[in-house]
């Protein structure tokens, strides 16, 4: 391991957690109404109470830091081009089996690298071949990884972050998995370092809308409605959140400061703000109270603070940030393998997701959402496997 590796703990202040009741004790939350359970209006008023009285009376912070610190994490520092060098948290497990491959797992908004919990012993045992070495940083301005400071830190800075921290590794070659900001940043990946990108794993797909010009067939197919019920059922899903389920994207891209003073300020903001998604983006999981907290509170006691997370909607638009945005939706040359799972947030047909690339696997999946890594680790893990055993890896990683 590389000297510039340092191995990491989690250890929050005591006077953060005395900071946090004091702000729960003096809450105020809004006045009940006919609408205040309703969730078209939001996440509903007894929810957050329920939450909140249990963050303040319940909930043990202490026993949470004590589980996630059973994960193996560990920090470096990255340089980054234009950019200050950043302290990166990383969550970092090798396989004993001497044939593993790297894999690279990116999370996103509002998840962290706690998504990677539940799938780390799966992918990581080396008993059931593939297996893998799992790195699962947190991105600048989540978790435990330091906040950015200049304008313009976009995706292919977090692509370069990314792939600076395998090589740190001494993963030349290695496979990426990302869903949500996980896409973009994997996608901008394959187009920077494609030379190291052995195959990407999706587990949440954004193309470009078809064209009559340079997707005539997907518009005739679309026109026609020559799709499966799971295919039009993922593109009622589609607009549903385009419709009512996407405002937090229009208000974290245009104005990320406006909303990052109520979440840097307000711990019931910031729950209400994170709670909505998971509820809404999941296909009827059962959150226990303790989990929600547990998310919430990784933003809360984040390195960056919890505004600093929504800054890269923004700057995913800013052309400061040097990558346009409409390349990583083009097709190129690495190997994709694909899970849609039908309570994401957008859905699209198969044939849509295949402009992306050489897609060598697909699963379309009867049940699970937006976190699959989180509500269904068993099917993802399944799917990254199989995607996997789809390429000829273990010959590229030996020389073979």
């Amino acid at each position: 391991m590389s000297a510039r590796i340092t191995p990491y703990a989690i250890a929050v202040p005591a006077t953060a957690l005395a900071t946090l009741q004091k702000k729960l004790s003096l809450a105020s939350l809004p006045g009940e109404t006919s609408q205040s359970e309703e969730w078209e209006y939001g996440a509903p008023r007894n929810d957050i109470k329920r939450l909140v009285e249990h963050w303040q009376t319940k909930f043990d912070w202490r026993h949470a830091e004590s589980e996630l610190n059973k994960l193996p994490q560990f920090t470096t520092n990255i340089s980054v081009e234009g950019h200050e060098s950043l302290q990166i948290h990383f969550v970092h497990k090798k396989s004993s089996s001497p044939k593993s491959i790297p894999l690279l797992f990116c999370h996103g908004w509002p998840g962290s690298f706690v998504e990677v919990a539940k799938i780390l012993p799966l992918l990581s045992a080396g008993d059931d071949e593939p297996s893998f070495h799992v790195v699962a940083p947190s991105l600048p301005n989540f978790g435990f990884s330091q906040r950015t400071s200049k304008i313009g830190f976009g995706i292919r800075q977090h692509a370069e972050v990314c792939h600076k921290l395998m090589i740190e590794l001494g993963y030349s070659k290695y496979v990426t998995q990302g869903g949500d900001l996980g896409f973009f940043v994997t996608r901008a990946m394959g187009e920077l370092y494609p030379e190291s990108i052995l195959g990407s794993h999706l587990n949440f797909i954004v193309t470009k809308p078809p064209s009559p010009i340079s997707s005539p067939l997907l518009i005739l197919q679309y026109l026609t409605g020559w799709l499966t019920s799971h295919e039009k059922d993922g593109l009622k899903r589609t607009q549903e959140y385009n419709d009512s389920g996407s405002g937090y994207r229009h208000i974290q891209q245009s104005r990320p400061h406006t909303i990052g003073f109520a979440l840097a300020d307000s711990p019931v903001a910031l729950l209400a703000w994170i709670y909505e998604k998971l509820h809404d983006w999941t296909d009827n999981y059962s959150w226990t109270d303790d989990e929600v907290l547990t998310w919430v509170s990784i933003y809360l006691f984040s390195s960056a603070g919890p505004e600093s997370s929504v800054r890269i909607y923004h700057d995913l638009m800013n052309p400061k940030a040097d990558i346009n945005m409409g390349i990583l939706l083009k097709y190129n040359k690495v190997s994709l393998g694909i899970s849609y799972f039908p309570r994401d947030v957008v859905v699209l047909p198969s044939s849509w997701g295949r402009t992306l690339g050489p897609v060598v696997f697909e699963k379309r999946h009867a049940e699970g959402g937006h976190f699959a890594a989180h509500e269904k680790p068993e099917l993802l893990v399944q799917d990254i496997k199989a995607f996997v055993q789809k390429l000829n890896i273990s010959a590229t990683l030996t020389g073979k």
